[in-house]
């Protein structure tokens, strides 16, 4: 079912921690959702006991659902796992107030060889419970109808099937809202990819459930479908991790050459260090997505490396610059474009955001005189927080300007200099850092 997060960026966050361990809010969140999901399925079999349970019924299904919960596609910040084709039969063949509890078992077995060979840390067990919620709903649906079989009225069919998903989201969006992650809009952006599925697999439930009445081992015949899903999901999984191992290069890199831009002047690396962090503070303001973000951080991280083939005796004049020397200070955007599309793939597009950060609103920047909204929203903001930073530190030509008057400088530049959305978003940063 569905595990939250957003994205294609930050899929491969998303997937990194669904494979490594549980954060403080992580846990808490498992705590409660799981935790309700125990007291629920209990209920249920405290209600119902067990009357017309065949212990052989259940162990099959068990491990054809453990077997299923392999198939596991990640899609933008969640996965899905197709397991209706089981799930359904299970519903009907079994007492349903059993197929929480079957389900939450199922979950846990079919994680163990991952848990066993270390691709996934045992921790990640804890999330079992929470994600077996989508058991519950079509469980009490056909308990309070007292329906048992596939072939009931199709409106109890239906409420089932609603009833499957609203409580998966409802604990979903519960779990974010304890563990501090995305909002419910944006758990209802990545939801509709992963119901889909589950809408689109339920009526060939519903016919393997019809065709198993009396027969529960003809579920066994949709084994070599989910055999060759299975495959799929773990050559997709291969392709995952290797993105992982990417990104991770990637950022080495930065923090490599920013350690570079550190050694090479201390205070132009002290100076990029604050530009992140205030960067990084407004992309929250603005919301901007995680692609966007990651390479952001690159560019603020990397916006001056240019300035490693500016003379030191300009970078550190203590009077005013001559027009010859402005005009080499200014070849830092193109050097550091230059240098950073030389290692390619994601630099090469932190490349252009490091060329354009010392353009204007207005078009009167350099190098490519760019104007509004031709400008990367990362350049833009970088320009804002690098200005904003310079302004309130002392440098060799002058001392730091008070807070409040260096915010009152970016507030006059608004529209000409800068974007004025992103002055207001670094205002409201200032503003919460006072």
């Amino acid at each position: 079912m569905l595990s939250a997060f957003a994205e294609s960026e930050r899929l491969v966050t998303a997937f990194a921690e669904r494979t490594g361990g549980l954060s403080d809010a992580d846990r808490r969140g498992e705590l409660i959702v799981g935790g309700g999901f125990v007291v629920a399925a209990f209920a249920l079999l405290g209600a119902h006991g067990t009357a017309g349970v065949s212990p052989g019924t259940a162990i099959l299904f068990v491990l054809t659902l453990a077997a299923v919960s392999n198939a596991r596609f990640d899609l933008g910040a969640g996965f899905t796992v197709p397991t209706q084709v089981v799930f359904v039969p299970m519903l009907f063949l079994l007492p349903p107030s059993w197929a929480p509890a079957l389900v939450a078992l199922s979950l846990a077995i079919g994680m163990a060889p991952a848990v066993i060979t270390g691709r996934t840390s045992a921790k990640r067990l804890a999330a079992v419970p929470g994600n077996s919620w989508f058991a519950i709903g079509p469980a009490v649906v056909l308990i309070a109808f007292g329906e048992h079989r596939p072939d009931a009225h199709w409106s109890v069919l239906l409420l089932a099937l609603v009833a499957q998903l609203a409580g998966d989201l409802a604990a979903n969006a519960l779990r974010e809202r304890v563990r501090g992650g995305i909002s419910i809009a944006t758990l209802l952006d990545e939801a509709w990819r992963v119901y889909l599925l589950d809408v689109a697999l339920a009526p060939l439930g519903a016919v393997v459930a019809i065709a198993a009445i009396g027969r529960p081992w003809i579920v066994l015949l949709v084994t070599p479908l989910f055999s060759v899903m299975v495959w799929l999901a773990n050559e997709r999984r291969s392709r995952l991790e290797q993105l992982v191992e990417l990104n991770n290069a990637y950022r080495g890199t930065a923090l490599l050459l920013g350690d570079v831009v550190e050694a090479d002047d201390g205070y132009t690396g002290a100076h990029c260090k604050d530009v992140v962090r205030l960067s990084l503070a407004v992309a929250d303001e603005l919301e901007l997505d995680s692609k966007r973000r990651r390479n952001l951080e690159f560019g603020a991280l990397l916006h001056d490396i240019g300035k490693i083939a500016v003379p030191k005796g300009i970078i550190n004049k203590p009077g005013k610059l001559s027009e010859e020397e402005w005009q080499i200070i200014k070849t830092h955007t193109i050097e550091g474009h230059n240098m950073l599309k030389r290692v390619g793939g994601v630099m090469g597009e932190v490349g252009k955001i490091v060329r354009s950060h010392h353009e204007r609103w207005d078009g009167h920047g350099y190098p490519d005189r760019l104007n509004g909204d031709e400008i990367p929203i990362e350049a833009r903001i970088i320009s804002c927080c690098d200005a904003y930073n310079a302004m309130t530190t002392t440098r060799s030509y002058r001392k730091a300007m008070p807070i409040a008057a260096a915010a009152a400088e970016l507030e006059r530049n608004a529209g000409t200099q800068f974007d004025p959305q992103v002055v207001r978003a670094l205002a409201n940063v200032i503003a919460a850092e006072a």
